[in-house]
């Protein structure tokens, strides 16, 4: 998947169980996050330790269907008044899990 295919997921979201220092849910509106070949950014209002674990849903806005994976938040910067840009890593992400957040990230073309 090409940079450019990967960055059109605007119309996806996710909901994501953290740590107990946040909410144990987070649903994050399409515009919240970009999809990338490996991973996902998006952004919190709270900050997200790094190397915290995350199971995610992710479903297409249009679709109305979810797929669930796994990541490590390798990145999390900002503050409490601007909020926090976190970058998760996915891990053990079968082909057919890749294929189907592909298929997400260009849902909102079709």
């Amino acid at each position: 998947m090409s940079a450019g295919r990967a960055d059109r997921s605007r119309s996806s979201r996710a909901s994501a169980p953290v740590s107990p220092s946040i909410p144990s849910s987070v649903s994050l509106s399409a515009r919240a996050i970009t999809l990338r070949k490996n991973g996902m950014e998006f952004r919190s209002v709270d900050p997200v330790p790094t190397w915290t674990e995350v199971t995610l849903e992710v479903e297409s806005a249009i679709e109305k269907r979810k797929v669930a994976c796994r990541g490590v938040v390798v990145a999390c910067e900002g503050n409490r008044h601007a909020g926090y840009q976190v970058s998760l890593l996915f891990l053990g992400m079968t082909p057919q899990v890749r294929e189907r957040l592909e298929s997400l990230s260009l849902s909102h073309l079709g």
